[in-house]
């Protein structure tokens, strides 16, 4: 057998694998096709993964994924996408002081030292065989020693992809942003330059993708900027410049009256954006320092909140959002304890689930009325909360930094379904498609489906 039979039996059965795998753009539904799921809500509305597992128990495979990342795994037809920094052997580490920023407090938080990096880090997407957990095809991007450093408990890779079915996207936030069709060859990249980020704590927010645009938030210490791409070209089709510090909030599009618009949650204002123009429709304060959750919706209402040093939740109606709404009727009702800090909510159904900083405390709200179906309710074996709670089959899964998952009855009373334990310890946020969950660890990517 000739070496070019070889090679050309090799191409068809890489063509044949990923033809099987990529499914059909419709079914965004049945897959987790980006950061918070097919809506952007934690929920995946046609799933059903097992209510109980261990290390030996409903295990249908776990793997090594090389290098660090806290991004969540990305997936579609039988293909997982996922995201990681590989750093090279290390050198030596060269601590440099933290240099507040004009009109930063001097305390001691802000001057918290940093690593320099000196290691050359290899930026890296997996496409992932959902079967086994095999590589069908991985790329390395970017190879460079990083400008910057990150909170001890973050990562260079800890911005998710997103993927349509046709195209996926590897957004490494600094070192560049890529996108591969589902064969993985690379059809663009794009380097929307270097963030300098609070107290060099690091990147995380991931795009969003709404049919032909690709919504990229650049919330830094330095000029910062929303901007839309074609995802076809990755020419820029509109970018507005933002009166912001850094902020981690992924942003969503949604429609109001048959109009797309891109909500944009941060610090000094959450923002609609027209996703065709860039014009600012509607702002309002409202929220903390640091905001990380990402903001969620349902049948014209905007879920936004933020829980560092204080607490804030508005819901927002789109109907009535037109200029500045601070303090308007556009804001239905707010809320001013238990929000969290680093975990968004989960939308489902007519319930906000949403945990107390990174604790384990739960509240959950009834989204018509406002007001608590309970909470906040402690949950003992849940040790710091990192992961973003996730929703199917009306169950919530809540995954603890511990390693342990609690699995909590959907619905306006708190009942525990189980409690599931494995060795390994999770920062980033879960995904379910069909019959399974995926919990990327510290060490370990997990598939988790019934035996």
């Amino acid at each position: 057998m000739n070496k070019l039979y070889l090679v050309l039996i090799s191409c068809f059965s890489l063509f044949l694998t990923v033809y099987l795998f990529a499914g059909n753009p419709s079914d965004a539904k049945k897959n987790w096709p980006q950061w918070r799921g097919p809506d952007a809500t934690g929920v995946a509305p046609n799933a059903n993964p097992p209510l109980e597992w261990s290390e030996d128990k409903n295990i249908r495979w776990k793997i090594q994924v090389p290098g660090k990342g806290l991004a969540s795994p990305v997936i579609w037809g039988n293909m997982v996408f996922i995201l990681s920094a590989v750093e090279e052997k290390k050198e030596g580490l060269k601590k440099e002081e933290h240099k507040p920023n004009p009109g930063e407090r001097r305390r001691g938080f802000f001057r918290r030292k940093r690593a320099k990096p000196t290691s050359i880090v290899k930026f890296t997407i997996f496409a992932l065989n959902r079967k086994d957990g095999s590589i069908i095809w991985q790329h390395t991007p970017r190879e460079q020693i990083p400008h910057a450093g990150f909170h001890p408990d973050a990562s260079w890779a800890s911005n998710s992809a997103v993927t349509d079915g046709e195209l996926v996207f590897a957004h490494f936030g600094s070192y560049g942003l890529f996108c591969y069709d589902m064969q993985g060859n690379l059809k663009w990249e794009k380097d929307l330059g270097d963030m300098t980020t609070r107290n060099g704590f690091g990147e995380g927010s991931s795009p969003a993708i709404y049919n032909d645009k690709l919504v990229v938030n650049w919330d830094h210490e330095g000029d910062s900027f929303i901007v839309v791409l074609d995802k076809n070209t990755g020419e820029e089709v509109w970018r507005a410049e933002r009166d912001e510090r850094t902020s981690w909030a992924t942003p969503i599009v949604v429609e109001q009256n048959g109009k797309p618009q891109v909500i944009a949650s941060a610090t000094n204002r959450i923002r609609g954006y027209d996703l065709a123009t860039g014009d600012v429709i509607w702002e309002t304060a409202g929220m903390t320092a640091n905001t990380i959750p990402s903001p969620v919706h349902k049948n014209g209402v905007v879920y936004a909140m933020s829980g560092f040093r204080g607490n804030a939740l508005l819901a927002i109606r789109l109907a009535a959002a037109k200029g500045d709404i601070t303090d308007s009727d556009a804001i239905v009702w707010k809320f001013d304890r238990d929000t969290p800090y680093v975990p968004s909510p989960l939308l489902y159904g007519n319930i906000l689930y949403f945990l107390k900083h990174n604790k384990g405390i739960l509240t959950a709200f009834n989204i018509t009325t406002g007001e608590h179906f309970y909470g906040p309710q402690r949950l003992d074996s849940i040790q710091g909360v990192y992961a973003s709670p996730v929703g199917a089959k009306d169950r919530v899964y809540i995954t603890g930094r511990n390693g342990v998952t609690l699995v909590i009855k959907h619905g306006p009373e708190f009942e525990v379904l189980a409690e599931n334990s494995l060795d390994d310890g999770f920062d980033a946020s879960p995904a379910i498609a069909g019959n399974e969950l995926y919990l990327r660890g510290r060490k370990n990517l997990y598939c988790i489906a019934e035996n």
